[in-house]
C-alpha cells in the first residue's frame, strides 16, 4: 500500500472534512491548511510527501503559492480548483503542478491519481540503464525501444523523435505534459508555438503504441498524457 503525508491546501472547511476521513481511510495521514501562507509553512517544516492545492486561497493566489513551493519543495502538487479555463489549467501545469484535477470530483479518481503521482515521484531519480514501463523497455544508447511479449522483444521501429517524445512520456507516466512542455523538452524553446508539428509526431507514435498496453491520451486545449490501457500479454 501506498502511504504518506498529504497536505491538503484549501479554504473550503466542507473539503477538509470530505478528503480527510477518505485520505485516512486509504492509508494516508492528511495535513490541513486554508491558506497560502500556512500552506508554505507547513510544506517547509514538514516537508509533505504530495500537496493537493486549491487555486481560489484568500491570501495568495494558488498559482503564486504553487511558483514559491517549486522553489524549495519537490513533492507531487495536484491541483484541486473550480477553475476550468485552459489558460489557469495551462499555468499551473507548466507551473510545475503535477496534475490538475476540476471540482467537483470522484474521490475514487483523485485518489488514484494521488498513487499515480506519488509512484512517479518515487522513481524519479532511479539510476537506471533503460526506462522500463510494464513491457515496454527503452535503450538511450540505441534510441530504440522493444515490447516483449510471451518472452519475445520485438523492437517498435522508432524515429529518433519519435523515441525522443516516448522516453518523456515514460518519465512522466500518468502527468499531463503541455503542449510547450513537450515542444520545449524535445526540440528546444524556439518551437513552443508549433502545436500542429507536434501533432504530427503524436499521430506517429501512437500508431506505433497500439499493442504496447499505453496510450497517448489528449487533454484537450492542454497537452498529453501516457496511460496504461490494457496490459500486453
Amino acid at each position: 500500500m501506498i502511504t504518506g503525508n498529504i497536505l491538503v491546501v484549501d479554504d473550503e472547511p466542507q473539503i477538509h472534512r470530505f478528503l480527510k476521513p477518505a485520505l485516512e481511510a486509504a492509508g494516508f495521514t492528511a495535513l490541513r491548511a486554508e491558506t497560502g501562507t500556512e500552506a508554505l509553512r507547513l510544506a517547509a517544516s514538514v516537508a509533505p510527501d504530495l500537496i493537493l492545492l486549491d487555486l481560489g486561497l484568500p491570501d495568495i493566489d494558488g498559482q503564486a503559492v504553487l511558483v514559491r513551493l517549486r522553489a524549495f519543495c519537490s513533492a507531487p502538487v495536484i491541483v484541486l480548483s473550480a477553475r476550468d479555463r485552459e489558460v489557469e489549467k495551462i499555468a499551473a501545469l507548466d507551473g510545475g503542478a503535477h496534475d490538475y484535477v476540476e471540482k467537483p470530483f470522484a474521490l475514487g479518481e483523485l485518489l488514484a491519481r494521488i498513487r499515480a503521482a506519488l509512484r512517479l515521484h518515487a522513481h524519479a531519480g532511479d539510476p537506471s540503464p533503460g526506462l522500463t514501463l510494464g513491457n515496454l523497455t527503452l535503450d538511450p544508447e540505441r534510441r530504440a525501444a522493444s515490447l516483449l511479449i510471451e518472452g519475445q522483444s520485438t523492437d517498435l521501429g522508432l524515429t529518433r523523435i519519435q523515441y525522443t517524445l516516448l522516453a518523456l512520456f515514460v518519465r512522466n507516466q500518468g502527468r499531463v505534459l503541455t503542449h510547450r512542455q513537450v515542444l520545449t523538452a524535445v526540440w528546444g524553446p524556439a518551437h513552443t508555438e508549433d502545436i500542429a508539428y507536434l501533432r504530427i509526431y503524436v499521430s506517429q507514435l501512437r500508431r506505433k503504441l497500439i499493442d504496447t498496453g499505453f496510450s497517448l491520451i489528449t487533454e484537450p486545449g492542454i497537452g498529453y498524457r501516457l496511460t496504461e490501457t490494457v496490459r500486453a500479454k
